[in-house]
Formats: C-alpha cells, sequence, structure tokens
C-alpha cells in the first residue's frame, strides 16, 4: 500500500515554528504572559501604585505634624519599611492561577507537559526580571530624590541592600522563590487537588516543627542566628534559590502525572 503524501507537506521540508519543541514553549510563554496581561503585569504595578500612593499621603502627614527629634525618628524607621513586600505574595498567587488557568488549556494546545513547564519557567523567569528591574529603578529615584522628597524608604529599605545591583539581585531571588513555590502549589492542585494541598501544606507544617524541636533540643539557635546576622541582603536572598530549584523540580515532576481532565 502506498501512503500519499498532501502537496503541501511535500513541498515543506521544515516544520512549522509552532510544531517544534521551541515553537511549543513560545506558546506557553506567550500563553502565559500575552493571555491575560491585565494578571500578570497590570494588576500587579495598579496594586504596587496604590500602595505607594497610601504611603506617600502618610508620610505628607507625618511630616507636617513632627518635628525636631521626633521627625529624626520618623524618617530612620522608615528605612524597615516593609511595604513593597506584597509584591512577592502577589507573584506566588500569580503562578498559582497561571497553572490553574492554563494548563488544561495549554495540554488541549497539544503542548506536551515537558514543554508546558519549560515554558512556565520562561515565562516566571522573565517576569522576575522585569519587575527586578522596575523595582531597582524605583529604589534608584526613591534614593535620588531623598524618599520622595520626604525620606520615605518604600523601594529601597535596608532589607534590599545599599547598592543598586544588590537591590535588582535581592528582588529578582526573591521573586523566584515566590514564582516557582507557588507553581509547585498549583502542580499540587492540578493533579491531586484539595487532598493534595491538606497533605503539602501539613507536611510543611511538621517540617517546620521538625526544624524549631531541632534548633530547640540542639540549643544551636544562637548560631542559626550568626548565619544570618553576619550575611549581606544579597547572601541571605541567594538562599532563597535553593528552595525555588527544589520547588521546581518538585513541581515537573508532579505536573508530568497530571492529566488534563477537570
Amino acid at each position: 500500500m502506498t501512503v500519499l503524501t498532501a502537496p503541501s507537506e511535500q513541498l515543506s521540508t521544515h516544520p512549522r515554528p509552532a510544531s517544534t519543541p521551541f515553537g511549543r514553549v513560545l506558546k506557553v510563554v506567550k500563553l502565559q504572559l500575552i493571555g491575560n496581561p491585565m494578571t500578570t503585569i497590570g494588576m500587579p504595578w495598579m496594586i504596587l501604585g496604590f500602595i505607594f500612593i497610601a504611603n506617600l499621603l502618610l508620610w505628607i502627614i507625618v511630616a507636617m505634624t513632627t518635628s525636631g527629634q521626633d521627625a529624626v525618628d520618623f524618617r530612620n524607621g522608615l528605612g524597615y519599611s516593609g511595604s513593597s513586600f506584597y509584591i512577592f505574595v502577589y507573584m506566588l498567587v500569580v503562578a498559582i492561577q497561571a497553572f490553574s488557568i492554563t494548563f488544561r488549556f495549554a495540554l488541549g494546545l497539544g503542548v506536551t507537559r515537558k514543554n508546558y513547564w519549560l515554558g512556565s519557567a520562561v515565562s516566571f523567569v522573565t517576569l522576575a526580571a522585569m519587575y527586578s528591574v522596575g523595582l531597582t529603578t524605583l529604589a534608584g529615584i526613591e534614593r535620588a530624590t531623598d524618599g520622595w522628597g520626604l525620606g520615605g524608604r518604600m523601594f529601597s529599605a535596608i532589607y534590599f541592600g545599599d547598592e543598586w545591583w544588590q537591590r535588582l539581585l535581592v528582588f529578582f531571588f526573591g521573586l523566584l522563590f515566590s514564582l516557582f513555590v507557588g507553581s509547585l502549589f498549583a502542580a499540587v492542585w492540578v493533579r491531586f487537588k484539595g487532598i493534595g494541598m491538606v497533605v503539602l501544606f501539613g507536611g510543611l507544617g511538621l517540617v517546620t516543627i521538625g526544624a524549631i524541636a531541632w534548633f530547640s533540643f540542639t540549643r544551636t539557635w544562637n548560631s542559626f542566628a550568626d548565619v544570618f546576622v553576619g550575611a549581606t541582603s544579597v547572601g541571605i536572598a541567594s538562599w532563597l534559590l535553593v528552595p525555588a530549584a527544589l520547588a521546581a523540580l518538585l513541581g515537573f515532576l508532579i505536573l508530568r502525572g497530571a492529566t488534563a481532565r477537570g
């Protein structure tokens, strides 16, 4: 029996870009970043803007109602602001939503689980880089204007380091941690639903209790604290890459067994 090939297939010696592994990975990247830009790009900056405006108003009020040593103490205290930590929490939610919404849709388009995971990983690294550059730029403006003229420090808090490159790396490492940990939670949900989440959080709780017990019984809390006291902000943030990589690996292994059915 002779198998006939369509003329278009006979003339084409190269597969379409979308049919190659790279093309399928790129399809997932577009799906994650462009498919719902309000969730991944628009909303985070909008909420961050609202938080900034609220902080700015508070700084103005305090600046107008304090003077002398009280004003100095207030400015010093602003160095420990945690307002911008919201973005790390939101990125965890973004990763969860991305998997929950797009996984089965991507499989329906013929994307393999491996390519879906690679495309999602590329999307997360892209998001982390984009937000890191944006936050570092805002921190630079904040420092150059003496805290927007009010001594405020929302983007350049003491936790993020003194130099621009330190802040860039701290933001980048922290965002990678949030995104890949969020993807692990989402992978568990996609495959095991509520039961999997209960087991996951129960396991995390037991690990936390076990760690507390270990440091308590061995009386090594001071040694544990010394590791962080003597480290730089970049050094501490770099440790986040370890759980981020572990979450990425576990998420991929869990997702390999997930089905396309809801």
